[in-house]
C-alpha cells in the first residue's frame, strides 16, 4: 500500500513539471483565412508576442476554405499536445455549423476554447441619398417601399448578412439581401448607389464613414464604440437586446490538458494586455473584449451558437 501511495504521489507530482517544460517544441497557430486580412493580422501579431513567452518559435500557417472550416478541422484533429493552435471565429464556431449541410468538427465537443482575441462591431451605415437620417425613419421607410430596398454583405452567411436577417425580423420589414464576394465591392456598390445600406465591420466602414461617403446610423452592440461615442447602438434606437458582433479567439484540440490551456490563456492575456497589442489591434477596429477565461470563452461560444443556429434557420441563409 506504502509503495502505491508513493507512486500515485510521484505521478501527481510530474504533471507541473511536464506543463512547466512545455512546449518542447515550434507551436503551429493556424490562420483558417487568406493572408492580408484583419484575422492574419492580428494572428501574427499574437505570434510573435507568444513566441517570446513561449520560448519557441511560433509559426503562422495560413489555411483558407471552406468559410475557415478547413483550418479548424485540422486543428481540432490534430494531438491535443498544445503545439496546435487555430484562430476561432463567429463563422466557424457559431454560423456554420448550421450554415453547412454537415461539418467536419464540432465546435464544443472537438475543440477546447482559450481565449477571445477580437471582437469588432457592425455598423448600420445607409447611401447619402437614402432619406433616412436615424434608425427610426429607416424602419418607416423600409415598412413604405417593402422588398424595394437592397442591403449587401460580404457573403451569404456572414455577419452582415445575418445582422440584416434580425434587423428585418425585429422590425417587420423586408429588404433584399444581395452577397457579395467580400465587404470592399459590397461597400463600392452602395457608395455607387447600387445597393441602399449593409451592416459591415466598423474597421472596414470607418474610413467611408469619416469622409462623408456613406451615412451610419448605427452600431450592432449594446454598447457604443469608442470609435464612434456620438452614434446610438440600435438597442437604443428601439431595437432592444440587439448585439451583434464580428470576433475570433483561440483555440485547441479538444483533449489538450488543462494546464497547457490556462499557460496559453495566461500568455495569450499577457500579449493583449501589452499596450503595442493592443494599439495595433484598436487599428482594426477592435475593443478590448470582455470575454478572457477558457471558462468565459467557452459560455460565449455556446451562447452565440444557440443564436446563430436559430438565426441562420429563420433566415433560411445558404452557402454561397
Amino acid at each position: 500500500m506504502l509503495r502505491l501511495l508513493l507512486l500515485v504521489s510521484l505521478a501527481g507530482a510530474a504533471n507541473p513539471a511536464a506543463a512547466q517544460t512545455w512546449p518542447s517544441k515550434p507551436v503551429r497557430l493556424i490562420v483558417p483565412y487568406a493572408p492580408g486580412g484583419p484575422v492574419d493580422i492580428s494572428a501574427r501579431l499574437l505570434a510573435a508576442k507568444l513566441q517570446e513567452s513561449l520560448g519557441q518559435p511560433v509559426v503562422p500557417e495560413n489555411r483558407p476554405g471552406a468559410g475557415g472550416n478547413i483550418g479548424v478541422e485540422l486543428a481540432a484533429k490534430s494531438p491535443p499536445d498544445g503545439t496546435t493552435l487555430v484562430i476561432s471565429a463567429i463563422a466557424t464556431l457559431a454560423i456554420n455549423p448550421s450554415l453547412y449541410p454537415s461539418l467536419p468538427y464540432d465546435p464544443l465537443k472537438d475543440l477546447r476554447h482559450v481565449t477571445l482575441l477580437v471582437q469588432v462591431p457592425n455598423v448600420l451605415i445607409v447611401t447619402n441619398d437614402l432619406p433616412a437620417k436615424n434608425v427610426k425613419e429607416l424602419i418607416a421607410l423600409a415598412k413604405q417601399r417593402p422588398g424595394k430596398l437592397d442591403f449587401g454583405s460580404g457573403s451569404s452567411g456572414s455577419t452582415g448578412h445575418l445582422a440584416g436577417e434580425m434587423f428585418k425580423m425585429m422590425t417587420g420589414t423586408y429588404m433584399v439581401h444581395i452577397p457579395y464576394k467580400g465587404s470592399a465591392p459590397a461597400l463600392a456598390d452602395m457608395m455607387g448607389g447600387r445597393i441602399h445600406l449593409m451592416f459591415d465591420n466598423l474597421a472596414s466602414a470607418l474610413p467611408s464613414i469619416r469622409s462623408d461617403k456613406v451615412r451610419a446610423l448605427a452600431t450592432t452592440t449594446l454598447k457604443r464604440s469608442s470609435f464612434l461615442p456620438e452614434l446610438p447602438t440600435l438597442d437604443e434606437s428601439g431595437l432592444k437586446g440587439f448585439d451583434m458582433s464580428t470576433w475570433w479567439g483561440v483555440s485547441v484540440a479538444a483533449k489538450t490538458p488543462q494546464t497547457v490551456v490556462e499557460r496559453l490563456s495566461a500568455d495569450i492575456l499577457k500579449a493583449m494586455d501589452a499596450p503595442d497589442f493592443k494599439d495595433r489591434l484598436r487599428n482594426i477596429g477592435s475593443e478590448a473584449p470582455a470575454v478572457r477565461t477558457p471558462d468565459q470563452f467557452t459560455a460565449f461560444v455556446t451562447s452565440e451558437l444557440k443564436i446563430y443556429t436559430e438565426l441562420v434557420k429563420r433566415s433560411g441563409a445558404k452557402v454561397d
